[in-house]
């Protein structure tokens, strides 16, 4: 069997992977990034005849999973892994891992960024200076103001504790919430409901489940306090876009920070472009350059380890039923 890794997520062409995969006995390659790896028969295409891909959040369809009858690990950098069918992986005997505990610090600043940005009027008082005018514009202060984060774990937590350290007031809505974390930090634990009512600032840190899926729609619009802001540094499908968009013109949001959308990239007809209080990055908040050697590391080693007849029970999202797998 082939013993070719390609590294497919962005950013991905360079890296510790490459050394580790070929002191392993593997031949390690960077992709063809003129491809468009969110089109299946190009990604399809891309990974014929390879063991295993450093992905990214492109889509491993059943018609992709299936279409790679060499594939035997999917190892996506970062802890999502809404993107992979695992029922499919499963049918095939291929393993999806990810790299949890080497991105919550990037992605926790990027949602203080966004969060900070917002809250002081960005993008809006940037784009006005570039046009030639001059407004001053006061806006609430963020110390003292109320942060409802939905999801306490290792993303959580971070920005929980940085969130701290600028003087907001923490809720969290989590069923499994760490209660000697909660009691440390003052972080009250309500309901969704609850949180969504009392904050000021909204930030997601969910996994994208079938239940999760359009976890703010309009129905959990309409419950947030008027004139509050929602980041979404998690899952783009945690958010109905179009509830998102209405409840943007209608006023009912002051703004929205997002690095993650329902469809990646964003399209251009997307209306959320159009909107000077919505700021917007392009799912990058887990790229930092620590962040990016760690989850790296992490994937070829995953690789590296699978292949040894290692198994890592924190790292491996499928097979839950499958203790026997072998390369």
């Amino acid at each position: 069997m082939s013993l070719t890794v390609k590294c497919c997520a962005l950013n991905s062409d360079v890296g510790p992977q490459f050394e580790l995969l070929r002191l392993a006995g593997f031949q390690c390659l960077p992709s063809d990034r003129s491809k468009r790896f969110w089109d299946a028969s190009q990604l399809i295409q891309e990974l014929t005849g390879c063991c295993a891909v450093v992905a990214g959040s492109e889509p491993y369809t059943r018609e992709v999973i299936e279409s790679l009858p060499e594939l035997r690990v999917i190892a996506r950098t970062g802890v999502g892994f809404d993107a992979v069918d695992l029922q499919a992986a499963d049918e095939r005997g291929i393993v999806v891992a990810t790299t949890p505990g080497c991105n919550h610090h990037a992605v926790a600043e990027q949602t203080i960024a966004m969060l900070m940005a917002i809250a002081r009027g960005f993008p809006a008082e940037d784009l006005r200076i570039r046009r030639g005018e001059w407004q001053r514009i006061e806006r609430p202060r963020v110390m003292g103001s109320t942060l409802g984060i939905v999801g306490l774990g290792r993303i959580g937590q971070a920005v929980a504790t940085r969130a701290s350290g600028l003087g907001l007031n923490l809720l969290t809505f989590d069923p499994y919430a760490n209660v000697d974390f909660c009691q440390k930090w003052g972080v009250e634990s309500v309901s969704l409901e609850e949180l969504l009512g009392r904050s000021d600032y909204v930030t997601l840190h969910s996994p994208c489940t079938a239940e999760t899926r359009h976890l703010m729609n309009a129905t959990r619009f309409a419950m947030m306090k008027a004139g509050s802001v929602l980041i979404n540094t998690a899952r783009g499908g945690l958010v109905d876009e179009v509830a998102l968009v209405e409840a943007l013109r209608s006023g009912r949001l002051r703004g929205a920070g997002l690095d993650v959308f329902e469809v990646e990239p964003l399209p251009a007809e997307s209306p959320l472009r159009a909107f000077e209080n919505v700021l917007m990055a392009g799912h990058v908040a887990g790229l930092d350059i620590e962040s990016q050697r760690d989850t790296l590391t992490m994937c070829a080693e995953t690789i590296i380890g699978l292949h040894q007849g290692k198994w890592f029970p924190d790292r491996i999202q499928n097979l839950k039923s499958s203790p026997g797998w072998k390369w």
